[in-house]
C-alpha cells in the first residue's frame, strides 16, 4: 500500500506540489522565526546580564531592595574574600566585581574655571588586572571611538556622545564630584583617555569608565564594591542552573537575616523586570508552533477539499473495489504524513540557511533605536539551537494530518449508489 502511495504522490503532481509548498514554506517561517526570536531575545538577556544583572548577582540585602539608586552606602565589603569563596564554591561561574556610582562631571577650561558640565553614570571594572575579563565581556576594546584603554586607576573612557555634548577630547582632565561611600562629598580628578560607543542610547548618553582601583580612591571603597556578578562558563543564562545556584549559596553561606549588610544572591531574571523575557524565551517555540501549525492546517485543509474532489472518482473505484472508507481516509492519513515530512526536510533547511545569513551579517536597528531607554542590541542576529533543527517538523507534519483528516471527512458521505453516475461520466 505505501508503495501504491509513493507512486501516486510521484506520478501525480497535483497532489504533491502544493501541500509540499504549502507545508515547506511555513516550515521555513517556523524555524526562521524561531531562530530569530530566540537570538533577539537572547542578546538582550545577555547584554543586560553583561552590563547590569550578571546572570547571578551577590549585594547585600539592603542594596537589593534599593538598587535603582546605586547605594554604595550599603555596598559589599570585604569583597576580596568573599569573591575567593565564590570562586570555590561556584568553580564553573565567572566572578567580577563592578562599582556603580553616579555624581557631576566638571570640565574647567584652560585656566580652572569651569567651562561644562553634565551628569554622568558611572562603571569601575577591573581594566587593570592581567587575567581580567571584563573587557572582552563587555566588549570595550571593539566599542572605542577614540584613544585607547585606561592603564592606570587615573584615567577614564567615557561615552563619545557624552564628551561631544562636554566638546571634550581625549588627553583632557575632567573632575568628579560626588559622594563617598560613608557619605562625604568627594572631588577626584581622571583623565580621558579614549571615548566609547556601545550602541544603546542607555548606555551611550553619559557614561564613565574607570578601573575598580580608580572608583575605590574616588568613593573611599576600600576593598568594598557594589556588587559581584557571576557568568556562566557557556556564556548563556539558564534560570533553573540559576535557582540551584541561590539554593546552594543560602545553604553554603551562614546568612543572618537581621542583619542588613549580609550578602544574599540575586538571579538575573529577579532583576530589571527581566523574568518577562525569560519566560517568553522559554514559550516562544510552543508559541510558534502553534500559530503556524493552526495557520497552515486551515490552508491544507483547503487544499485537501479541492483536492478530494478533483478524485472523487478515484474514491469511487475504489470504493467500487471492495475498499473500505476506513482503509481510503487512513491511506489519505499515510499520504499527508509523506508529504509532511518531504516539506518538513525542505523547510528546515531553508529556516537554517536565513536564520546563518542573519546570523552572520545581522540586522542593523540602530537608526531606530536613538531614543529607546531599553538597554538592547543595536545589531539583531539569530541564534541556531538544537531545537531549530526538529521543530519545524510540529507544524510540518501535525498541520497536513489535521488538514487531510479534515477534509477526508468527506469520504464517509460517500453513496454507493451514485458510483456508477460517476462512473459513467
Amino acid at each position: 500500500m505505501i508503495k501504491f502511495l509513493i507512486k501516486g504522490l510521484l506520478r501525480d503532481g497535483s497532489r504533491s506540489k502544493l501541500p509540499v509548498m504549502v507545508v515547506a514554506i511555513g516550515v521555513m517561517l517556523s524555524v526562521f522565526m524561531h531562530a530569530y526570536i530566540i537570538g533577539f531575545m537572547g542578546d538582550s538577556i545577555e547584554m543586560n546580564a553583561k552590563f547590569s544583572s550578571g546572570h547571578v548577582k551577590v549585594v547585600t540585602k539592603a542594596y537589593a531592595e534599593n538598587e535603582s539608586q546605586m547605594p554604595n552606602d550599603l555596598a559589599l565589603l570585604g569583597v576580596e574574600e568573599l569573591k575567593a569563596e565564590l570562586e570555590t564554591t561556584y568553580p564553573t561561574i565567572g566572578w567580577a566585581e563592578r562599582i556603580n556610582f553616579g555624581g557631576l562631571i566638571d570640565v574647567p577650561d584652560k585656566n580652572g574655571e569651569t567651562k561644562a558640565q553634565g551628569p554622568a553614570v558611572g562603571m569601575a571594572i577591573d581594566f587593570l588586572t592581567e587575567n581580567s575579563k571584563d573587557v572582552q565581556r563587555l566588549n570595550i576594546e571593539n566599542s572605542l571611538v577614540k584613544g585607547r584603554l585606561p592603564a592606570s586607576p587615573t584615567e577614564v573612557l567615557i561615552s563619545d556622545q557624552f564628551a561631544q555634548k562636554l566638546n571634550i577630547q581625549p588627553g583632557q582632565e575632567i573632575t568628579f564630584m560626588g559622594s563617598t561611600m560613608y557619605g562625604a562629598m568627594s572631588y577626584f580628578n581622571y583623565t580621558i583617555v579614549g571615548t566609547i560607543s556601545f550602541g544603546s542610547n542607555v548606555l551611550d548618553k553619559g557614561t564613565i569608565m574607570t578601573d575598580l582601583e580608580g572608583a575605590r580612591m574616588a568613593l573611599d571603597m576600600e576593598d568594598a564594591a557594589s556588587e559581584i556578578l557571576g557568568f556562566f562558563d557557556n556564556g548563556f543564562y539558564n534560570d533553573e542552573f540559576a535557582k540551584a545556584c541561590k539554593i546552594k549559596f543560602e545553604r553554603t553561606f551562614d546568612l543572618d537575616d537581621q542583619n542588613e549588610f549580609a550578602p544574599t544572591m540575586m538571579a538575573l531574571r529577579d532583576q530589571n523586570m527581566m523574568s518577562l523575557f525569560v519566560d517568553l524565551a522559554k514559550s516562544i517555540g510552543a508559541l510558534i508552533t502553534g500559530i503556524f501549525i493552526l495557520a497552515m492546517a486551515l490552508v491544507l485543509w483547503n487544499a485537501g477539499l479541492l483536492g478530494g474532489l478533483r478524485r472523487y472518482g478515484e474514491f469511487g473505484v475504489r470504493l467500487a473495489m471492495g475498499e473500505t472508507k476506513s482503509h481510503v481516509y487512513r491511506s489519505l492519513l499515510i499520504e499527508s504524513v509523506g508529504i509532511g515530512i518531504i516539506g518538513s526536510i525542505v523547510g528546515t533547511t531553508l529556516g537554517l540557511g536565513c536564520a546563518w545569513l542573519l546570523k552572520t551579517y545581522g540586522l542593523n536597528i540602530g537608526d531606530k533605536m536613538q531614543a529607546s531607554s531599553i538597554m538592547m542590541p543595536t545589531i539583531i542576529r539569530a541564534r541556531i539551537t538544537p531545537v531549530d533543527y526538529y521543530i519545524g517538523f510540529f507544524p510540518g507534519i501535525f498541520s497536513t494530518l489535521i488538514g487531510t483528516a479534515l477534509a477526508g471527512i468527506g469520504i464517509y458521505k460517500r453513496k454507493t449508489s451514485q458510483l456508477f453516475k460517476e462512473l459513467e461520466t
